[in-house]
């Protein structure tokens, strides 16, 4: 198929040990995801959810740029409710000096964790919400393409101001997203790994209605499909890998989340009706099997979205089965000879 593919990673916690362990694997398998041809390195953001350590982005986009030398990286994404635009702003053109050529900016609409986290995180009982993301993002441009004479915050400009913003992307898992990032001429990346819209009709919105801008770097639309995936040369254990991210998908959803449990504690687990429910709701969202019954899947996916890019994010419980799934999945598909993580 020849179809780009890209990582995202939220650095899983795996159940016995640190959460500050999971940056430590984040920055290796970076480094494996750039030996095995991956385009980009994209850095979720969540807060209070005891599975995922990636509450700053912005950091590992600074730890992973430097552990790399070829691979994009950027954030998927920074949620934008949570942060002053011209922090945001800042940031990014300050990660656009250290890494010329290589940053991307994911914007997302949603604060990515509860509505008192929420608060906390932005020092205000008025939090923000995804209503609020148009003069979110009208006011982050401002800080770099300048204010109308009249505006408030005229004449601020984010620092460094000798390199552009980076190429923004804007995340989505509704139709929405696909609308906001057509008006506003940046890429479109659809949550594919829990989005409840569909991907296809998500692309032909962005597609019909994009409008060029600087935004997007010059670039015309471009989709990005995410997609959870799992291979293991053993379809047993790959199916018990699978299981394992079901049980913590479904331990969130009720309202029980935890780290990342391995295999064996799936196995173990007393499952009740409601998590079977869950986990039998969300298969369809990951690609599980051997690396070419994975391929196979994420092929499907990407022609039925109509999609320009894949980006996978992968949870398994130890670091190097996940730096294996990573690798496979992109020898299944073909982007280039590997070498050993």
């Amino acid at each position: 198929m020849g179809i780009p593919i890209s990582v995202l990673d939220l650095s899983p916690v795996p159940s016995g040990a640190p959460a500050s362990q999971a940056l430590h694997d984040t920055v290796e398998l970076a480094r494996t995801a750039e030996a095995a041809g991956y385009r980009r390195y994209w850095l979720a953001e969540h807060h209070g959810i005891a599975s995922v350590a990636s509450s700053a982005p912005e950091v590992m986009i600074a730890a992973v740029g430097s552990a790399t030398s070829t691979i994009r990286v950027g954030s998927g994404g920074i949620m934008l409710p949570n942060h002053s635009p011209l922090k945001v702003a800042e940031t990014f053109r300050a990660l656009a000096g250290l890494f010329p050529d290589r940053v991307d900016l994911g914007l997302g609409r949603a604060p990515g964790t509860d509505p008192r986290t929420a608060i906390a995180l932005r020092r205000s009982h008025e939090a923000l919400t995804a209503d609020d993301f148009p003069d979110q993002f009208s006011e982050l441009r401002g800080y770099v393409d300048g204010f109308d004479a009249d505006h408030p915050f005229a004449g601020i400009v984010a620092a460094p101001d000798d390199v552009p913003l980076p190429p923004v992307w804007i995340l989505g898992s509704s139709y929405y997203g696909a609308q906001a990032a057509a008006a506003f001429g940046t890429g479109y990346a659809y949550a594919g790994h829990f989005g409840g819209a569909d991907a296809g009709e998500a692309t032909r919105i962005y597609r019909q209605s994009f409008r060029p801008s600087d935004a997007a770097g010059a670039q015309g639309p471009h989709v990005i499909l995410g997609a959870a995936a799992i291979a293991h040369p053993d379809p047993e254990r790959a199916y018990a890998l699978g299981r394992a991210n079901a049980l913590s998908m479904a331990r969130l959803r009720t309202g029980n989340p935890g780290p990342l449990p391995s295999p064996e504690e799936a196995l173990a687990h007393d499952w009740s009706a409601a998590e079977e429910h869950i986990a039998r709701s969300m298969a369809s969202k990951v690609s599980v099997g051997t690396p070419e019954q994975v391929a196979e899947d994420l092929e499907r996916k990407a022609r039925e979205a109509d999609a320009d890019e894949l980006m996978i994010t992968t949870a398994i419980h130890d670091p190097a089965e996940r730096r294996q799934s990573v690798r496979l999945v992109a020898e299944a598909l073909g982007t280039s000879a590997l070498t050993p993580a």
